[in-house]
């Protein structure tokens, strides 16, 4: 009984808990919206997007509602929806990596796969290739299965070894971007300069429709999974033993999160410790359970990236800083932190 009543205890505050990140994540992108160079008032961002929900039209002050319906609808709402994809993709794709390899520090961006996603999305780009999802996809997935190998020894990987093969993928491959960057025009190079610091882009409804498709489905595949995620975090041999094939499932998790990664490099480029840091968050208040994990991690990542780009685009207005700047300067103490008890074991 007294089992029973626990559980329901946890599943009643985890329900309660998402309700209230889904409306944290609602204000704080309402709030994003109005919020700019040209500030909207509450209310007509609200009536802005009701009419478009009704597929009415705006009456009133036409030439004022105008300039803000463009400005609501077709820059700070598309660019605020990436916002949240980028951060609930890469905060899920840290939480995974974090119970895969058993290892506080693993996050796309310290393990190097978030530059080997910029690596191929910088040669696509080069080469012209229309397909950079695609290019950026597989040089996640390349780099991720590279630094498993290298830290992968004697059947167990250390925490400290894994960040060091990292550390080294990461290095190398940003001398590769560098090379490739030395042989483009000028013009190109700012351009790539300007998108590896890290910047949410704004997209076509359309093409962010395919970008929420991608990432809330990989994130549903990962909650599908993630009691099997649960046993893998207790250790490979303890997940055997309970009937889970391992390397089968260790490549399936490998897949999804170098999806998630390769998505969030290819349209806003290197936006580091996002993933590093909220699976942390998430714990704290959650627990560990990925049942449970998995959602929060998802939406305290999407809240977090748009108040950091909402502070990347207002601190200097007109001017705009670089989002993977707001972010590197809240995760690198946060980072120092947890290499410091990363010698504690990780649960």
């Amino acid at each position: 009984m007294a089992l029973g009543a626990g559980r329901t205890q946890r599943i009643s505050r985890w329900r309660w808990g998402v309700f209230g990140l889904l409306c944290v994540l609602g204000c704080v992108a309402l709030a994003a919206i109005c919020m700019g160079t040209v500030s909207i008032s509450f209310s007509s961002v609200m009536q802005i997007l009701w009419q478009r929900l009704l597929g009415g039209h705006l009456g009133g002050h036409e030439q004022s509602l105008n300039t803000h319906e463009i400005i609501v609808l077709e820059l700070r709402g598309p660019r605020v929806l990436m916002a949240m994809l980028v951060g609930m993709a890469l905060a899920t794709a840290g939480a995974t990596f974090q119970s895969m390899l058993r290892n506080p520090l693993a996050d796309p961006y310290l393990l190097g796969i978030s530059s080997g996603a910029a690596c191929g999305a910088v040669i696509a780009l080069m080469l012209g290739w229309p397909f950079l999802p695609l290019a950026a996809f597989v040089g996640a997935l390349l780099s991720a299965t590279v630094v498993v190998m290298i830290a992968h020894r004697n059947g167990s990987m250390h925490p400290h070894t894994l960040v060091l093969a990292g550390v080294v993928v990461n290095a190398f491959l940003a001398s590769v971007i560098a090379v490739l960057i030395t042989f483009s025009s000028a013009e190109a190079t700012r351009g790539i300069v300007f998108w590896l610091m890290g910047n949410v882009s704004t997209q076509r409804l359309g093409v962010l429709g395919i970008i929420g498709v991608c990432v809330c489905g990989s994130i549903g595949l990962l909650f599908w999974k993630s009691r099997n995620l649960d046993l893998l975090a207790q250790g490979e041999s303890v997940a055997k033993q309970l009937g889970l094939e391992v390397e089968g499932y260790k490549w399936f998790l490998l897949i999804v999160t170098s999806l998630l990664t390769g998505i969030a490099v290819a349209y806003n480029g290197l936006i580091g410790f996002v993933g590093l840091i909220i699976p942390h968050i998430g714990r704290f208040l959650f627990g560990s359970d990925n049942r449970l994990l998995i959602p929060v991690a998802a939406l305290l990542g999407g809240i977090v990236m748009v108040v950091a780009d909402t502070l990347a685009r207002t601190i200097i207005a007109p001017s705009e800083l670089p989002v993977g700047a707001i972010t590197a300067l809240a995760g690198g103490p946060f980072f120092l932190i947890l290499l410091k008890r990363a010698r504690h074991s990780f649960t």
